[in-house]
């Protein structure tokens, strides 16, 4: 006992030196506990997108021929009316896809599984069923894209005043259901989980106690939790290999962190870029570029060593939407319909254009140097984005569009508020 308290004071005492630990910004770990030793690997096929922003987390598609134009009438392979409401952007994994919705008449929360070729329906499971929690009217009951490991698919949901994770097998069965922590709802739940190693990691931050939890991807047990400041921020985290270091990295209350993804650690914290932020960071080289919208206009690249040094920062509002690298150029979009492409490294603008009849809250996906973003009436912008900006169409179909798309094999998976549809030639 004496010596594993010496040993939290020569611990405190080297985080306070290192400048990771002061009385307003402590990330305090409320519970750890052993990493299983046996578990099954993340197994995933080339042509698939298992989680948010695809199987690199950063939006880029591996290329493929997919078409840069269609309609209602023109390259679309297969559409499906879907049965609820969802911002989630759909996975695609083996012959499935997979969807989480929200029904309203009957406040429901379930997922729904398609077959991948066809878009016929394979199962259809309730996961929740009670009261629906308060959220923003831009945001829906179903915001967290779901992720896929090989054998299980896990889902996040806000429900009965917490944050719930549940593992279903590949036929819809509930393999287990942990809730990760309380969860007060100011405008909602938007971020989606994060599978590292033996984990799948969620992001708790709200206005009550918020929390950044991993959790055994076998059992749904805790492994680790730490806590995080209690102000609702909407950001996704994302694990990124930075100079052979893993690094969990998340942005809101005014801070960006990397924590150790395997024990909740910090690893080292910088001033953020707004109190609130609802996207993914991206990364780099040694750099990782967090944005935020609320109450501060923030883009910010920081050094990733760290030292918290910011290499450069622009007073811009990109909130929603999350950045994405155009081979060494870096794309990022604003919410009220402006695109912005710099030099990640200086912070050089190379050129500003306005696009779009409406906002965005979709994020951007890049096959090769052409980006596809949908604005929220559903329309389909696809421009090559190099040293120069070129518009190569704009495409529009049936309900609005809050979701990303989703490119993987030769297809363009897009879901709107009223469809899911497979483009493609």
């Amino acid at each position: 006992m004496i010596q594993k308290t010496i040993w939290r004071i020569l611990l405190v005492t080297f985080v306070v030196i290192s400048g990771c630990y002061n009385d307003e910004t402590a990330q305090s770990v409320v519970s750890k506990n052993t990493l299983p030793s046996g578990f099954h690997p993340i197994s995933i096929d080339e042509d698939d997108w298992p989680w948010w922003r695809g199987p690199t987390h950063d939006g880029i598609a591996k290329y493929q021929s997919v078409p840069q134009r269609w309609s209602e009438e023109t390259n679309i392979i297969w559409k499906v009316e879907l049965p609820g409401k969802g911002h989630a952007s759909p996975i695609v994994v083996e012959d499935r896809i997979f969807l989480p919705y929200a029904n309203h008449e009957n406040s429901t929360l379930s997922m729904l599984c398609l077959d991948r070729d066809s878009g016929n329906p394979l199962w259809n499971k309730e996961i929740h069923r009670g009261p629906f929690m308060h959220m923003h009217k831009k945001n829906s009951q179903a915001s967290a894209t779901p992720a896929w490991d090989g054998s299980h698919v896990f889902v996040a949901f806000m429900i009965d005043e917490g944050i719930y994770v549940t593992a279903l097998d590949r036929d819809g069965s509930i393999v287990w259901q942990t809730r990760a922590g309380n969860f007060d709802s100011k405008h909602g739940y938007g971020s989606s989980p994060v599978l590292y190693k033996s984990l799948v990691i969620v992001n708790g931050d709200n206005q009550g106690t918020g929390f950044l939890a991993a959790l055994d991807r076998d059992t749904g047990n805790i492994i680790w939790k730490v806590d995080r400041k209690n102000n609702s921020s909407f950001g996704t985290p994302v694990v990124a290999t930075i100079d052979g270091v893993d690094q969990l990295l998340l942005s809101g209350h005014n801070t960006v962190c990397s924590y150790n993804p395997e024990s909740g650690d910090l690893r080292w914290q910088s001033e953020g870029p707004a109190a609130t932020t609802a996207n993914t960071m991206l990364w780099y080289k040694g750099l990782v570029f967090a944005s935020g919208g609320w109450p501060e206009h923030n883009l910010m690249a920081v050094r990733a060593d760290g030292s918290g040094e910011i290499a450069w920062q622009k007073g811009i509002r990109s909130y929603v939407p999350s950045p994405v690298l155009i081979g060494d150029r870096l794309l990022v979009v604003q919410d009220a319909n402006i695109i912005r492409l710099f030099d990640p490294e200086s912070g050089k603008e190379f050129w500003k254009e306005r696009l779009g009849r409406r906002g965005y809250s979709a994020s951007p996906t890049v096959v090769g140097d052409v980006a596809y973003l949908p604005d929220e009436t559903g329309e389909v912008h696809v421009f090559r984005a190099g040293d120069t900006f070129e518009k190569i169409s704009s495409n529009k179909l049936e309900g609005d569009g809050m979701a990303s798309p989703v490119i993987c094999g030769d297809k363009i998976f897009l879901r709107t508020s009223t469809h899911l549809y497979c483009i493609g030639q």
